[in-house]
């Protein structure tokens, strides 16, 4: 016994008529009439009655019908279930995020996940940068958005924005006042950051940044969360180089300043094992990245 012949089957008993039966289901009378005499055959028993004027079920054809309904039905919704997993829109998606992407990246993907594909069962990780990418590695994660990755092997990454970098001040501050600021401006000052053995990449990019600009980064103190370096700088206890969506904490005695040049940015990807490049839930939340994130707000700009 077939699923097609069950389809057939239950085309002839809903229409009572192999000719009308045989028009619904686009094909010629006579094949329809023997796949219902092979069923018959595989059953073992008489499923119509058939004469001149109609066609009726027999006692044996209603039970069968009754399950073939189901069977049917069922093998519908299996293959609904095997297209979704197949097409990425039901599974497991363990993402990372850096801290900074909790603020600006993270919320419009997450809601764009959820509203497009809500089979998908999100499973989200705070991670730095350098710990996604171990994750990655091992299969503990299968996506992550992070800071300053170029290239690594067996990692693949999709670059998702250039985050400006802002300068975060004491409102004291001599630069306090003013919208925008030069690096080169900053010799002699004394910053806050990560320490480099936690946060390395970000370190570093900002790092190269000031030296290539004569700056000394002259670390007067390290922490490893953001909303404490601002805190540390509203204590007027250094300044700090930091990605433009951290705006969003407005502390008082805090200051914020726009970096002047295109250089002063950070690299905001999505990053992901390169066996993974043909994995549709990495094609889902590529997507969701790319479409959500616009990309088009104040230094959040694509290459």
């Amino acid at each position: 016994m077939n699923l097609r012949r069950l389809e057939l089957f239950v085309a002839v008993a809903e229409e009572l008529h192999f000719n009308r039966a045989a028009e619904r289901l686009h094909m010629a009378q006579p094949p329809l009439s023997q796949q219902i005499r092979k069923l018959e055959e595989e059953c073992k028993t008489q499923l119509f009655v058939r004469n001149s004027r109609n066609v009726q079920l027999t006692a044996d054809g209603e039970v069968l019908l009754k399950h073939a309904r189901k069977l049917l039905t069922q093998y519908g919704t299996l293959n609904a279930a095997l297209r979704q997993a197949r097409d990425g829109e039901v599974g497991r998606l363990r993402l990372g995020f850096v801290s900074s992407a909790a603020i600006s990246t993270l919320p419009p993907v997450v809601r764009d996940l959820r509203a497009k594909w809500p089979g998908i069962d999100l499973e989200l990780r705070e991670e730095t940068t350098d710990t996604q990418i171990e994750l990655i590695a091992s299969g503990a994660l299968d996506a992550g958005i992070a800071r300053e990755v170029r290239t690594v092997p067996g990692i693949s990454s999709t670059l998702l924005q250039n985050e400006r970098l802002v300068l975060a001040v004491p409102t004291g501050h001599p630069l306090a006042t003013r919208n925008s600021v030069r690096l080169e401006e900053l010799k002699g000052e004394r910053f806050i950051a990560f320490p480099r053995d936690r946060i390395s990449r970000l370190f570093d990019h900002i790092a190269a940044l000031l030296h290539a600009a004569d700056v000394e980064f002259d670390l007067a103190q390290q922490a490893v969360q953001f909303p404490t370096i601002l805190g540390l700088v509203a204590a007027h206890l250094g300044i700090a180089v930091v990605p433009e969506s951290l705006r969003a904490y407005a502390i008082p005695g805090l200051a914020y300043l726009d970096i002047q040049g295109t250089s002063a940015v950070s690299r905001v990807s999505l990053i992901y094992s390169s066996d993974m490049v043909e994995s549709p839930l990495v094609a889902k939340v590529r997507q969701a990245c790319e479409e959500t994130l616009a990309l088009s707000g104040p230094g959040s700009n694509r290459e």
